[in-house]
């Protein structure tokens, strides 16, 4: 097999939109938390809870006089918690429906109108929390349920677009879209809300988003096959590539997909993996700011170097797993078990640590970010295990997967906010000890029981060979 340049190629052209098209999710995704500070009347966002004296305060800078002409609410912290929330009730209905959608019409529509859907909803959020906070958590919740199909479907597009041996390459610079939106959109949206008016984090994104629908609508095709400019030695590379790997029975094999052991491993490491990943995205800047006295919100470049380590990593990691795999011949299950185990094991260290460094607010930031930056190998590992074991289904797996893996985003914040009533660091110490046993176990569990090789029956000829 001659492989085909990369440069120009239609498979990385399909890579960078759908990286841009990740950015943009993540960015419409974080952008609420940031502006939510801004919609709220400062004396009702928090009221000053038995902040923890084990740290000195740390020299506030001097406000700089802002914009406030942005409208504001009286919403209490139990309100604006369910605000925060009622994305991922959305989100967790639309995964394993996105999975098996994109197997009958296709990931470029389902993906392309995902997006679009989840802009239109951004550009109506400043109407919707006019109108009313039920309102708001509504439109939240829609724009979960727009989010929920596009890794089912971009998974889907991938399994007739990746030859085996670019996967981790190309899956890795397309998701690692979501880590950079959430680098750029957290000071960024800061920024606009700081020189501008909150109600511009949402319009400024949300045209964005509608914008890069056109461009997807226009570049993109599902196939190979169906591509209006590719070349014809690339369509050729892809094909033969993945011949051998593809189903072409049109019934999903739902019982055999459920009692499979590999997916399973998956599922372990997936909810583990968010268990940390979730729990350190909503709750580090509390942490920052009630333990360690300082403001992250001061301070969006320093909350935002975490996920800048994770998206190196990523782009890093998946150039280095594809290597092991094709120049060094290590097999697949192999790199996927010691990536997923450095991304799961090495946070799991590292946020321990974090507890335990008292008030060194330099130290702290370090190692949340080595913690979140190890994660980025866990994209290599078993983020894209599902294309391994059965292409043909690999979007159905993500949504079951991703189902499981999203519960930790609902219960994870609010069992860690029960744990720290008083916020003190045995308390805190709790929460990293918690999340760090969870990595562990995934972690584990995906090394004993994860398969590289496709299954039985992801492939055509499974139910003749069974009668």
């Amino acid at each position: 097999l001659v492989s085909v340049p990369a440069c120009c190629s239609a498979r990385y052209n399909l890579a960078l939109l759908a990286f841009f098209g990740f950015f943009l999710l993540y960015a419409l995704r974080v952008n609420l938390s940031v502006a939510l500070v801004d919609m709220v009347e400062p004396n009702t966002s928090l009221a000053k809870n038995a902040t923890s004296n084990v740290c000195p305060e740390h020299s506030s800078t001097i406000n700089v006089p802002r914009n406030t002409t942005g409208e504001k609410y009286s919403w209490d912290a139990d309100t604006q918690g369910w605000i925060l929330g009622s994305f991922f009730y959305g989100y967790i209905i639309t995964q394993i429906p996105g999975g098996y959608l994109a197997s009958k019409i296709g990931g470029k529509l389902l993906l392309g109108f995902g997006i679009f859907g989840t802009s239109v909803f951004t550009l109506l959020t400043p109407l919707a929390a006019d109108l009313g906070v039920g309102y708001l958590i509504a439109v939240r919740a829609l724009e979960g349920l727009g989010e929920g199909v596009t890794f089912p479907a971009m998974h889907s597009m991938w399994s007739s677009w990746a030859p085996p041996l670019e996967r981790s390459k190309l899956l890795s610079i397309s998701y690692a879209g979501a880590q950079l939106g959430t680098v750029v959109s957290l000071p960024l949206s800061g920024l606009i809300c700081y020189y501008m008016n909150w109600v511009y984090v949402f319009y400024i994104f949300g045209a964005l988003g509608v914008l890069w629908f056109f461009f997807w609508m226009w570049l993109v095709s599902d196939t190979p096959e169906t591509h209006r400019s590719i070349s014809h030695a690339e369509r050729e590379y892809i094909l033969s590539s993945l011949k051998d790997q593809l189903s072409t029975q049109k019934s999903v094999p739902w019982r055999p997909i459920l009692e499979s052991l590999p997916l399973w491993a998956i599922v372990v490491a997936h909810f583990s993996y968010n268990w940390t990943f979730y729990t350190l995205l909503t709750l580090l800047p509390t942490y920052m700011k009630e333990i360690l006295r300082f403001d992250a919100q001061e301070n969006g470049f320093l909350s935002a170097l975490p996920y800048f380590g994770c998206w190196l990593c990523i782009i890093l990691s998946g150039q280095i797993a594809d290597y092991l795999r094709e120049k060094q011949n290590l097999s697949t299950v192999c790199v996927r078990k010691c990536f997923t185990l450095i991304g799961m094991i090495g946070p799991a260290v590292f946020l321990v640590a974090a507890g335990f460094i008292g008030c060194n607010y330099a130290l702290a930031v370090a190692f949340v970010t080595i913690s979140t930056t190890l994660g980025g190998f866990c994209t290599s590992g078993y983020s894209i295990n599902h294309l391994d074991i059965a292409p043909s289904y690999a979007g159905i797996l993500l949504g079951i997967t991703n189902s499981f893996a999203t519960i930790p985003g609902m219960v994870g914040p609010v069992i860690a906010k029960n744990l720290t009533h008083n916020n003190t660091v045995g308390e805190w110490q709790t929460v990293f000890y918690i999340a760090a046993s969870i990595n562990l176990f995934g972690a584990i569990f995906f090394a004993l029981f994860a398969s590289g090789e496709v299954q039985d029956w992801a492939v055509s000829g499974y139910h003749l060979h069974r009668n």
